[in-house]
């Protein structure tokens, strides 16, 4: 395999592992209607790397980037959603 297409495969598959990383916790709480072990600053931070990554995606043109980062900042602001809607509702 040609070296240039075995990094392009690394990074799509590293790419795909993030984009989906998060759909699991999402499921978890749309079941459970609870947040109390989610911390949002983790959550938080985590949203302000992958927005600081989709924009240097942008800058390079890399659509490896852009697709996994867009993808990734969708799913945390669904978790932020989350947080927000069922916060201090199973107290």
């Amino acid at each position: 395999m040609e070296s240039g297409l075995v990094w392009k495969v690394i990074g799509s598959v590293a790419a795909t592992l993030t984009m989906f990383s998060f759909v699991p916790q999402i499921l978890k709480i749309s079941r459970s209607k609870s947040v109390n072990d989610l911390s949002v600053v983790t959550l938080v931070q985590f949203t302000a790397g992958v927005s600081l990554w989709l924009i240097y995606g942008l800058h390079l043109r890399n659509y490896i980037i852009i697709v996994a980062n867009s993808v990734t900042l969708l799913s945390l602001l669904i978790l932020l959603a989350l947080f927000i809607f069922f916060r201090g509702k199973n107290k």
